[in-house]
């Protein structure tokens, strides 16, 4: 065997970079601060989507009218779950992984914060000159007695004292590590409550039209999203009536039309067996019963139509509510579907203006968003099979699918269109199919109904991690160190905390004229 063979084979062998390694290098990377920090970037920069883009939580209609107008875009907001960003996966994700890193990073910080409240501050150094701060005075006391003098004084200014031969260490400022501690932990309560609000509480929204009530049953609720420890049994009992909406308007002024205050009069019962109470609903201003609240989110117009269809038979009435399309005045789009006319069933798409006004050129519009001149436009009246009885779930604001849509026969639509119909008028269909009439005018309320018992948890949480972080930022961890030698006093300081160097200069000079004070000793 050749030297470089033997030396070759003598060399130690590189260490293979096996499973467990890559293990420990993983949990080091996500406990670490870098990584916490980026998760938690992360985490508000996939809240700003839920901002941005309307949530099916939270305003389902603006969602539905997303998809009128731009379905394409609406496709992938819903493919990358946009319109649920706070349930989707990847949020869930960023969530679950900064929650992990914050467990790895408080456990090993409170092991250190226990050892560092048990350690005593270290004894004085020999040469105090050395340090960052430093002055010497008189003694006017024996060396012990001078020493004793000294931790008593500093005792008085809630230092931590340890007492030697001729020497005094004192310590303060341990409230720093204790809010940077609590800081962390009161990120992890918050993550708890928000997890807590997830298995066990609910969010529902509802549309309901004055004169109608609702009851807080799962069936009662156009979109309802429970947590995965929500049952039927879980909702709290109540029901309540929407007796009355109202909106006032600003009818002068640069802000004319500018919405000033939304009123829902509501009939509530707080059981199935309590009276009714009434109780005004408000923005901002929710019901709440029993840890239930219930927020008005929305509002809109329904007029009421009455179809008669070709055998004289009223074949619908009741109000119809309407998507706005223009939120300054109010215009809104409306589909009457009418399955149940004879001979052929029949459908229309209408236009509710609040305040309708001729324009020059032949149209008419809406001036207002308040209730001061109803009238409806008849875009198209159609009739034949709407393929509402297909099984098929259909959008109550879509006449149709496309595909249904184009076999249908257009009644009226375009230039044979009537002028827009005021309350009490009607318009009768061609081929005697029958007769659309618009009876009145009511308006619709958006609710959202939301039961989440880490919500008090949570603010808790929340103000904790302020004080914490207040603390962890404005309080510092200082050291001073004193010397009796050849009858002078010899004060030393020093901060454990980068950059507050300057701000303990003047504290250190006041601590000094305390140790030099003329207050005699007392035993």
């Amino acid at each position: 065997m050749s030297v470089e063979e033997l030396e070759k084979e003598q060399a130690p062998r590189q260490a293979g970079f096996g499973p467990v390694a890559w293990l420990r290098w993983t949990w080091r990377t996500l406990t670490s601060m870098k990584t916490a920090l980026i998760l938690l970037f992360l985490l508000a920069l996939g809240s700003v989507p839920g901002s941005l883009v309307p949530q099916r939580g939270v305003d389902p209609d603006k969602v539905a009218r997303l998809y009128e107008q731009s379905p394409t875009l609406a496709e992938w907001y819903d493919r990358f779950q946009l319109f649920e960003v706070f349930t989707s996966a990847w949020f869930a994700a960023v969530y679950l992984l900064l929650f992990a890193s914050l467990i790895g990073c408080v456990v090993p910080r409170a092991a250190v914060y226990v050892r560092e409240l048990r350690r005593k501050p270290p004894a004085a150094p020999k040469n105090l000159s050395r340090l960052p701060h430093s002055a010497s005075f008189e003694a006017s006391l024996e060396d012990g007695l001078e020493a004793e003098e000294a931790a008593r004084r500093l005792r008085k200014l809630r230092f931590r004292v340890v007492t030697g031969d001729g020497w005094v260490s004192a310590e303060k400022g341990y409230l720093r590590e204790t809010g940077n501690l609590f800081f962390h932990v009161a990120l992890l309560g918050i993550l708890l409550s928000i997890g807590a609000g997830s298995l066990f509480g609910y969010r529902g929204n509802v549309l309901v039209v004055e004169g109608d009530g609702f009851a807080n049953t799962v069936a009662a609720y156009d979109r309802f999203i429970p947590g995965s420890q929500v049952s039927a049994e879980s909702l709290e009992p109540f029901s309540f009536q929407l007796a009355d909406f109202k909106v006032s308007y600003q009818v002068t002024g640069d802000k004319k039309g500018q919405a000033l205050d939304y009123t829902a009069r509501l009939k509530v019962n707080d059981s199935p067996t309590a009276p009714a109470r009434d109780y005004d609903l408000k923005v901002n201003d929710p019901l709440e019963i029993n840890g239930t609240q219930t927020y008005l989110i929305g509002n809109g117009y329904a007029p009421v139509f009455k179809v008669t269809d070709g055998k004289g038979q009223v074949a619908f009435e009741g109000p119809v509510a309407c998507l706005i399309e223009e939120k300054a005045t109010m215009t809104s789009g409306c589909v009457v579907k009418v399955p149940d006319a004879q001979p052929s069933q029949l459908g229309f798409l209408l236009r509710f203006l609040p305040t309708s006004v001729p324009l020059t050129n032949g149209g008419y519009a809406s001036a207002f968003p308040g209730e001061l001149n109803p009238e409806v436009q008849v875009l198209g009246a159609f009739s034949g099979d709407l393929g509402v009885r297909s099984g098929k779930p259909q959008s109550v604001y879509m006449l149709a699918e496309p595909e249904v849509e184009k076999k249908l026969k257009r009644l009226i639509m375009g230039s044979n269109a009537p002028k827009p119909l005021a309350v009490g008028q009607s318009v009768d269909l061609p081929d005697g199919l029958g007769k659309l009439e618009f009876t009145g005018v009511k308006e619709w309320i958006t609710l959202q109904t939301a039961y989440d018992p880490g919500r008090m948890a949570a603010l808790l949480a929340a103000g904790t991690a302020v004080v914490a972080i207040a603390l962890s930022l404005m309080i510092r961890r200082r050291r001073v160190f004193v010397r009796i030698q050849e009858g002078r006093v010899h004060v030393g300081g020093l901060t454990r905390t980068e950059g507050s160097a300057a701000g303990f200069a003047e504290e250190f000079a006041d601590i000094v004229k305390v140790l030099s004070a003329g207050e005699k000793y007392v035993r």
